[in-house]
């Protein structure tokens, strides 16, 4: 009985490793993910829950498509961080060609395990850039990298902080800590072919599958290393991209939301919105919708506007702007209050986002409409308000003055009269016959003083 039991486990034994040699080996999995555009949270977003699935999955490399004017700091460096304490390694890949890394872009091209640039691409010019507005003169390039850069004394220290914050992840990554440190200091730009050169990246590549090939085989340390490229320690992961399976994680809906109301041109619509809404709800209690519409546009904008570099005076201008423009509907001007609102409105729609930042700014081309859709809006209701005043009142008390009706019976000093088809008690100074016309003088609660018309031929 032990031998067919043996026999048959044997069988088993070998069936199963037959099936397993003859299995293929899984295929190695890069995950690739897309930023174009300025740096905003809504990349960060995308990028830090890219970072994290590629990790939970345990996939192969993240390849991160980059091409950036820059954006903001916040978003740069929590971007960095979950680059930092990445498990897989990260290349960062300046592409397609004509693409570029400026600014906040620089940072993470040397945050990366690798970096890479496609031809014909640049990076660079990464000296912060004050996102609010200040008095002080912006800081000028100095002779030397290690020169304290002049003018605002914020400015002197965002400068020095993004150069020691630049040089350490170069002194990480093992690579031009020098060019870094003027990339910074003087906003010098490199193309991809001098960024070879000089050691700032690790390769050009023409496409992902030329960067799949060259860094195929490659060790990447998953700690520092020093200029002169040798190991310090500690673990090490060898890349197999030969033939691996490129997974390309496009934004997700909720990555493309706050892409939206990140945009500033429409957080600054929103804030119109929002704001106009509310002003009508507070001028027509129990509307409802506009105070709900409103309110919900309010807050969207707020969200977009908290990480933004925004100029209270330009934001208080838009608001007066705004309540000018509406008072000219209730308190007409002859256009007085109207174009002060107008000028109040565009001079704070320009201030309201001052910064050099690419992508951060209000254009021209959606201020110009938007105030002539809100000065044409508030005229013509301005003018619905004149001539409305200018009719006759033909509801409430006010309208039963000069309303002719016809007496009821005769009547020598009180007596009653159909008016407006409804029967009135009325008074009268002189007698009145069944039948005669009169008309309202005055209205003394439900008495109605009248006198007869005088086509009737009384007095």
């Amino acid at each position: 009985m032990a031998d067919p039991l043996r026999f048959l486990s044997r069988l088993v034994l070998f069936t199963c490793l037959t099936l397993l040699l003859a299995a293929p080996a899984s295929a190695s999995v890069v995950r690739v993910l897309t930023v174009q555009g300025a740096i905003s949270p809504a990349s960060a977003d995308y990028l830090l829950r890219g970072i994290k699935k590629a990790n939970d999955d345990q996939a192969h490399l993240i390849v991160i498509e980059m091409d950036t004017p820059g954006g903001l700091d916040t978003a740069m460096r929590d971007i960095i961080k979950a680059i930092l304490a990445s498990r897989v390694p990260v290349a960062t890949y300046v592409s397609p060609q004509g693409a570029r890394a400026a600014s906040a872009g620089t940072y993470i091209l040397y945050a990366s395990h690798i970096a890479a640039m496609a031809p014909a691409t640049n990076l660079g010019a990464a000296t912060p850039v004050e996102l609010a507005p200040a008095g002080g003169d912006k800081p000028a390039a100095p002779d030397k990298p290690d020169a304290t850069p002049p003018g605002d004394p914020k400015m002197r220290k965002a400068v020095h902080d993004a150069a020691a914050y630049i040089r350490g992840l170069a002194e990480l990554r093992g690579r031009n800590v020098e060019w870094a440190e003027r990339a910074v200091r003087e906003a010098v730009s490199l193309p991809a072919s001098d960024a070879l050169k000089l050691k700032v990246v690790d390769l050009v590549a023409t496409d992902l599958g030329d960067l799949l090939r060259q860094v195929n085989g490659r060790a990447i340390p998953m700690e520092s290393r020093p200029m002169d490229g040798q190991q310090t320690g500690g673990r090490s992961v060898t890349l197999d991209t030969a033939q691996a399976e490129i997974e390309r994680v496009m934004p997700d809906w909720r990555s493309r939301l706050l892409a939206v109301i990140g945009d500033p041109g429409i957080a600054y619509i929103l804030m119109l919105l929002g704001i106009y809404g509310l002003i009508y709800e507070f001028s027509n209690p129990g509307m409802l919708f506009p105070g709900v519409v409103g309110g919900i546009c309010l807050l969207l904008a707020l969200f977009a506007l908290q990480v933004m570099p925004i100029s209270y005076a330009g934001l208080a201008l838009i608001i007066l702007g705004i309540v000018l423009m509406i008072s000219e509907a209730f308190i007409p001007s002859f256009g007085a209050l109207g174009l002060g609102g107008i000028v109040a409105f565009i001079i704070g729609s320009v201030m309201l986002i001052d910064t050099d930042l690419p992508g951060y700014g209000i254009p021209w081309m959606l201020i110009v409409p938007v105030a002539l859709a809100s000065a044409l809006f508030s005229f013509f209701v301005a003018g619905m308000a004149i001539r409305a005043r200018a009719r006759p009142v033909v509801t409430g008390a006010e309208q039963m003055i000069g309303a002719t009706g016809e007496i009821l019976e005769d009547l020598e000093h009180e007596g009653w009269a159909r008016v407006h088809g409804e029967q009135w008690r009325v008074r009268s100074a002189v007698p009145l016959q069944r039948g005669s016309r009169v008309q309202v003088r005055a209205r003394h609660d439900l008495i109605l003083d009248v006198e007869a018309e005088k086509e009737n031929g009384h007095v």
